[in-house]
């Protein structure tokens, strides 16, 4: 019997990349320790462990202008998801509408478009992704906020609050002490303080969704906006312009 072939983890894969990189062959220069890799070095790394050259190009694009994801907290806790991917070039009308389609398979939603002097904007409920082109930049700005988490986090607290301090009140007042009224305010605690829990473990992974996929939005701008020389202006399509 054919014995299964060797897997590795996703740590371990990690692992070996990473030892890939420092590993010295006979009459190569090893990588720079704490200097940083050029785009040259990378598609040699990629090279030797079987990544395209075009392909490492294209991350680089991605990590260098596609941004990175800023996630705003309140208490410790993700509320607000914000990235910002810069072009290189304006964007045709069609090429927006392709921008709209991709948002559309991403975030599964067809959302709303509007449009306002050179702003586009599609946006599904409070998550919002412009398209800002004028004479000096040109970006896609995404953002999205959890408004109703904030509230439920909100009402969670202010029932702990007023229950606990009217809890202790009554704990310590034992001659007007009622049985039913400290239990009442016990649960009312309790409920506060699941509301709180439960909002706080949504966050979580909502957060990291949404991260996820402004990740694939900024890897398909980008790719989109590469796929001509910067600034060109001679397409078929109108062009978006101020």
């Amino acid at each position: 019997m054919p014995v299964p072939e060797r897997r590795f983890t996703e740590a371990e894969v990690a692992a070996i990349i990473d030892r890939a990189t420092k590993w010295k062959e006979p009459g190569r220069e090893p990588v720079p320790s704490g200097a940083g890799l050029t785009l040259d070095q990378l598609q040699e790394i990629g090279r030797d462990i079987g990544i395209a050259p075009n392909v490492i190009a294209g991350a680089a694009d991605v990590v260098k202008d596609g941004g990175t994801t800023v996630i705003w907290r309140f208490l410790g806790l993700p509320m607000r998801v914000e990235r910002n991917v810069k072009l290189r070039r304006h964007f045709s009308e069609d090429e927006w509408e392709q921008v709209v389609a991709d948002l559309r398979e991403i975030f599964n939603a067809a959302g709303v478009l509007e449009e306002d002097g050179s702003l586009r904007q599609w946006s599904n409920g409070n998550l919002q992704v412009v398209l800002e082109a004028n004479a000096i930049t040109q970006l896609i700005r995404l953002r999205t906020f959890k408004a109703n988490a904030l509230v439920l986090i909100g009402a969670g607290l202010g029932i702990c609050g007023a229950a606990g301090a009217a809890l202790v009140a009554t704990l310590f007042n034992k001659a007007a002490a009622d049985t039913a009224l400290v239990i009442i305010l016990a649960l009312m605690v309790a409920t506060g303080a699941t509301l709180v829990g439960v909002t706080s473990l949504i966050l979580g992974p909502w957060a990291r969704r949404r991260h996820e996929q402004m990740s694939e939005v900024a890897a398909r701008v980008i790719a989109l906006d590469r796929s001509q020389p910067p600034n060109n202006y001679g397409s078929a399509t109108s062009t978006i312009s101020p």
